[in-house]
């Protein structure tokens, strides 16, 4: 083809990667001689399919669009809310819903595919919905508010299909405060990407999120509601859901309709045959994404359809590049829970060989499929834990370089290959890209961040999972330049925090104008601002709502309280051990009746009550305080709670007093700012009720006295916790805990938890155990005596707030109008208690109800 005369070039089809298709051709073919027309469907720009779930999170439409520069270019038309219906392939012309008729020269196919859903009697009542575009979550998202007013309870939704799209939509449907419930008819979940093991892994965490899970049956039938729309599913086995609303998300079908018609060759499953070029049995016609088939089967994901855009733009400018199978690798999103896979899942590889680590109690599950001489990685799954995924999908096929075992082992003994990786593997598969384009963005490029080489060569702006590796390549390209790696905290401190932190430790700074006039510049910013609150609060610098402090403060640390969905507050007072006495329940109990609070024992052993308006803050705590209670903390980067079990005290199984060691740990610690919430566990034996292995720290009791376990996450990135120290008694127990806690609070970035500090520590756990319990480096003494100092210094928040007129001034809704406050929030009731109303709850015929009472006398 004459690559300087590309003509009329038309796209059938606008999602991702008829996007990536324009983008390429726009930045690789030569100024004249082609025009480009787009012709889309949907009423939007093509979108970020992929994070489509995050609609429910408060993205909007033109959040998720991509790039929509590319439609800047004078050369280029995006034709949207139509769609190509006819193709005269003789007449080499489109034609359009609207009746428009587009001449082409060259024609892409990039239209996609349908959701494809069993036959089952009822699916066309109002309430059923798939799971696949932008229409389709507006559409739940409206059913749910309107059916929720409608019956005056939250829904009960059904998803049918346990895969990718299918989780995701059942974590959508709890967003949305619908209970879900996900039927598959395989006998486990992501049956495509994990094995046995996997499945059995990914199905005990989803439980846990109180998604119910229905495997080996499917729909049957759907029932109608007895006002219409969708209300029961009947499953194969016989049993029937309750179900307000049903998401099918049962695979998808390559969209060939038009090409079918217009006498192009169709698989025998469906899509339009190409070849390695990516041409279709029509010389001007070319096929890319899911509607395309190579090799008789079609892609569902976007890498390798961007990899055909790639390609076929290559071919119409004179290159030979071609397609070519690309292994499969996907990653659960969306959900809050780590499942990963990629390669040869089930190991049908020739002399194949399994190596697999299990963590029951961690709920994590790893296995890596290699070569029978277990040095070829082959593939590998990934559930509770995908630490390992991004840095070993690049990989596939190529040498380990390491005994596979040790990459699964707890202690991580082997490492990770994370840096050292060919220029030549793909460490973006979304977008094609190497590691050494990474490198060459940054040593031709001259990109010095990971910023800047995501918008040079647009790896990780996909679906995200190659960022860390992204990070690493880009950090250590710069450090064997000679370029030093920028760890500024913001653009105000040219240091990171833990630098800073050593800084004000050692100058004795006191205020935020102390340490800018010292060590950054300007005014600040809502980075900065609340990382230097938190070192000076670690250092005993005076109280957070202090006129030296308070500005820094963010929203929750500004009330001493956490600020709930409706605005107003949660009070939580500290109950250490979860031991609390009657006394103080019954005072729990009548200030939650005084003012109308909603009450619920929280998943940390405490009592929270939430509802209360920021002027009444100060009545109820005077109360809980003048009752013996004190702050827990709940709103601070602090100690939130130290969860144990009964222990030696009850427990016929216990060995050691868990509660009273929970106590004092929780004495401890209170009030100890740190740069994010840690949170602890003690358990009185190997039975683990406390769940220490989940926590920050977890302490565990043996025949012979503690093991300390650190680094241990179970939040949005579930984390095992590793053993620092084994068999200690009471007092060294609490020196080792004390060192690390120091050490953490010293070197931690802003807003890193302990997990992520733990597992990017240099040396691994190995090299910290040598520090806090060897004290390797000499620092143990000093770093006992920091939180010595802490200790004695500690005073309770909201006592000394009590104590403070000025500081009780904040406490008001509006600053013109003491004792004034939100018309505005509104509650109805919900198993006895009250909650914030959603909208379309109150009405004439459903009043707002009175919540919030006179405080008695």
């Amino acid at each position: 083809m004459n690559t300087t005369q590309l003509g009329r070039i038309v796209v059938a089809g606008a999602g991702m990667v008829a996007h990536r298709f324009v983008e390429q051709l726009i930045a690789r073919a030569p100024q004249d001689g082609w025009t480009l027309t787009v012709v889309g469907d949907e009423g939007h720009l093509p979108y970020d399919r992929v994070h489509l779930s995050e609609f429910f999170d408060g993205r909007s439409p033109e959040a998720l669009a991509m790039n929509p520069s590319v439609w800047d270019d004078p050369r280029v038309e995006l034709v949207a809310d139509d769609r190509v219906e006819a193709i005269d392939r003789d007449a080499q012309l489109v034609r359009t819903r609207s009746g428009a008729a587009v001449p082409y020269d060259t024609l892409v196919m990039a239209t996609g595919s349908w959701p494809w859903s069993p036959r089952a009697e009822g699916t066309d009542l109002a309430g059923v919905f798939s799971y696949r575009t932008m229409a389709d979550v507006e559409g739940i998202a409206a059913w749910i508010t309107e059916r929720e007013a409608a019956l005056g309870r939250p829904l009960r939704g059904v998803v049918v299909g346990g895969g990718l799209l299918g989780l995701e939509a059942a974590a959508s449907l709890q967003k949305l405060g619908a209970h879900a419930s996900v039927v598959e008819f395989a006998d486990r979940l992501m049956n495509v990407q994990l094995d046995d093991g996997g499945g059995q892994a990914l199905r005990v965490l989803i439980a846990d999120m109180g998604i119910d899970v229905h495997t080996s049956v499917g729909a049957a039938a759907l029932g109608a509601a007895a006002d219409g729309p969708v209300g029961t599913m009947a499953l194969t086995d016989g049993t029937e859901l309750p179900a307000d609303i049903v998401i099918f998300s049962t695979g998808i079908r390559p969209r060939d309709r038009i090409a079918r018609e217009s006498g192009l060759a169709i698989g025998e499953r469906g899509g339009v045959v190409v070849g390695p070029t990516c041409r279709t049995s029509d010389q001007a016609v070319w096929a890319i994404g899911e509607c395309a088939s190579f090799e008789g089967e079609c892609t569902g994901l976007v890498a390798p359809g961007n990899l055909m855009a790639d390609v076929v733009v290559g071919q119409l400018l004179g290159s030979e590049v071609t397609y070519s199978s690309q292994p499969a690798g996907a990653k659960l999103k969306g959900v809050g829970i780590d499942a990963a896979s990629f390669g040869d899942v089930f190991a049908l590889s020739p002399g194949a060989l399994e190596v697999t680590f299990a963590d029951p109690v961690a709920k994590t599950y790893k296995k890596l499929v290699v070569s029978d001489d277990a040095k070829i990685l082959l593939g590998g799954v990934f559930v509770g834990d995908t630490t390992l995924y991004a840095s070993l999908r690049p990989m596939l096929g190529r040498p380990l370089g390491a005994d596979p075992s040790a990459f699964l082992a707890p202690e991580g003994g082997a490492g990770i290959p994370s840096t050292d990786v060919p220029d030549d593997v793909v460490v973006c598969s979304c977008a094609n890209v190497t590691a050494g384009t990474i490198r060459g963005a940054v040593t031709e490029h001259g990109c010095m961040d990971v910023a800047s080489v995501k918008t040079c060569t647009k790896a990780g702006t996909i679906c995200g999972s190659c960022v860390p590796l992204v990070t690493k390549l880009v950090n250590t390209t710069l450090e064997k330049a000679g370029i030093e790696v920028s760890r500024a905290m913001c653009e105000h401190f040219s240091m990171s925090r833990a630098e800073l932190f050593a800084l004000v430790r050692a100058e004795g700074l006191r205020t935020f104008t102390d340490v800018v006039a010292a060590h950054g510049t300007g005014r600040g910013c809502v980075i900065c601002k609340p990382a230097v609150a938190s070192i000076l609060a670690s250092q005993g610098a005076g109280h957070v709502l202090s006129r030296e402090h308070i500005a820094l403060q963010d929203t929750n640390d500004h009330a001493l309280a956490n600020m709930q969905k409706d605005g107003t507050y949660s009070v939580i007072p500290r109950v250490p051990g979860g031991e609390i006495t009657p006394e103080k329940l019954m005072v729990i109990a009548q200030v939650a009746a005084d003012f109308g609070l909603y009450t619920r024992v929280t998943g940390a052993q405490r009592i929270g009550m939430f509802g209360a308006r920021i002027d009444q803050l100060p009545q109820i705590w005077q109360r809980l305080v003048d009752a013996g209670m004190e702050s827990g903390q709940a709103y601070g980067k602090s100690l939130r709670a130290v969860k144990s079990c009964v222990g030696q005290s009850w427990c016929r199984f216990g060995v050691q007093d868990s509660v009273g060691m929970g106590v004092k740990l929780e004495l401890r610690y209170r009030g100890l700012r740190s740069p994010h919430k840690f949170k602890f566990g003690v358990s009185g034996c190997a039975r683990e009720c406390a769940e220490a292995r989940g926590k920050d720290v977890g302490i565990i009791a043996t025949d012979k006295g503690w093991n300390v376990y650190v680094g241990g996450n179970g939040g949005f990135t579930p984390r095992h916790a590793e053993m620092l120290a084994e068999d200690l008694d009471d007092d060294r127990l609490i020196q080792v805990v004390d060192r690390f806690l120091a050490l953490y609070i010293r070197e931690a970035d802003r807003l890193e938890r302990t997990a992520p500090w733990v597992a990017g520590y240099p040396g691994g756990i190995a090299e910290l155990r040598k520090v806090l319990v060897d004290d390797s480096l000499g620092l143990a003494a000093e770093l006992e005596q920091t939180i010595a100092e802490h200790v004695d210094a500690y005073t309770d928040e909201w006592a000394d707030t009590l104590a403070d007129p000025e500081k009780l001034k904040r406490f008001q809704a509006f600053v013109n109008m003491p004792g004034a406050h939100d018309p505005d929030l509104a509650y109805t009731s919900e198993r006895g208690q009250a909650r914030p109303a959603r909208a379309g709850e109150v009405s004439d015929n459903n009043p707002v109800i009175a919540r919030t009472i006179e405080v008695r006398s």
